[in-house]
C-alpha cells in the first residue's frame, strides 16, 4: 500500500532496514558467543562421553576382579583355619 507521503515511505524503509541490520547483528553476536563458549569449555579438562564410558567399564572390571580375589583369599583363609596347627608347622618346615 502506497501512501501519498513520501517522507513516511522513506521512514518505513529506514526502520525496516534498521530492523534487518539489528537482526543480523543479533545472529552474529549469538554465533560469536557460541564460539567463545566452545573455546572456553574446550579449554577446561572435560572428558568426552566415550572416554567416560571406557573408564567406567574398566572400573567395573577392576571391581569384579577385586571381588573375585577377596573371595579366593577368604576361601584360602578358611582352608588354612581348618588345618591343624601341627600339620601347618610340618608343611612350613618342609617335613613330610
Amino acid at each position: 500500500m502506497q501512501t501519498e507521503n513520501r517522507l513516511f515511505d522513506d521512514f518505513v524503509k529506514f526502520v525496516n532496514g534498521a530492523a534487518g541490520t539489528m537482526a543480523g547483528m543479533a545472529r552474529e553476536g549469538e554465533a560469536t558467543a557460541r564460539e567463545r563458549a566452545r573455546e572456553w569449555i574446550g579449554g577446561l579438562d572435560f572428558v568426552s562421553r566415550d572416554e567416560f564410558e571406557a573408564v567406567k567399564q574398566m572400573a567395573a572390571a577392576a571391581r569384579d576382579e577385586a571381588d573375585a580375589l577377596k573371595a579366593r583369599i577368604a576361601e584360602l583363609e578358611a582352608k588354612l583355619a581348618a588345618t591343624p596347627a601341627a600339620a601347618r608347622a610340618k608343611k612350613s618346615t618342609g617335613q613330610a
